[in-house]
């Protein structure tokens, strides 16, 4: 049973809001001393770990190309770019990255865009510029607004691979209770969610396009 302590240094970790980084290392450490491990070899499986699943490092380069793209006037760019398109809104500019964020999900591609890589350097400031927001207070709601798109995007898209991990986990679940699905059922009826999704998001944004402009 004291194996389990881990458990209970994450649940004291998150409700004392300490940085969850530390609380994993922490939990893990307490857990291998726990199961009789030396913090020699509690250290190799931590190193053993991050070889094993190097590829998620992967974040840490492209962050930093960002980051120097953002430098260089990536997001003046992008602002640019939405100002000489005429009718652009920020619910249209929006919508179109929703319907992006889907289908591409959808094709398995989850890695493509995200809140790092494409909404703060790319879609909320062009969601921004058609927006042309008049205080901070709308900036933010925009920004708000621009990494919602991308959750509902991805969160209602993904269901529709096959090979996703949220499918995998349904099947496994299901199969546990003796029903027998193959992962292509569950996709399929993740797309009339996915489209009601759509809808309903959609609808949201044209809302707040409405509430800029009555702002105004």
């Amino acid at each position: 049973m004291l194996v389990l302590a881990g458990i209970v240094v994450i649940a004291a970790g998150f409700l004392l809001r300490f940085n969850p980084l530390l609380v994993i290392i922490v939990s893990a450490l307490v857990t291998g001393l726990a199961a009789g491990l030396d913090p020699v070899a509690v250290l190799a499986t931590f190193g053993r770990a991050f070889n094993d699943t190097r590829y998620v490092t992967a974040i840490y380069i492209v962050l930093p190309v960002i980051g120097l793209l953002e430098r260089h006037g990536l997001q003046a760019r992008a602002r640019a770019l939405v100002g000489k398109l005429r009718g652009a809104t920020a619910g249209r500019v929006l919508i179109g990255y929703l319907l992006f964020r889907q289908i591409t999900a959808a094709l398995g591609l989850v890695s493509i865009a995200g809140p790092a890589q494409t909404v703060r350097p790319l879609v909320a400031p062009m969601a921004e510029a058609a927006a042309d927001p008049r205080d901070e207070a709308e900036s933010e709601t925009v920004r708000a607004m621009a990494a919602a798109t991308d959750n509902v995007g991805v969160f209602f898209g993904e269901d529709i691979f096959i090979a996703i991990g949220s499918i995998l986990l349904m099947k496994g679940v299901l199969e546990g209770y003796g029903i027998v699905l193959e992962p292509f059922q569950l996709s399929v009826w993740a797309i009339p969610t996915a489209i009601a999704a759509f809808v309903v998001h959609g609808f949201r944004l044209l809302l707040l396009d409405r509430r800029l402009a009555r702002g105004r």
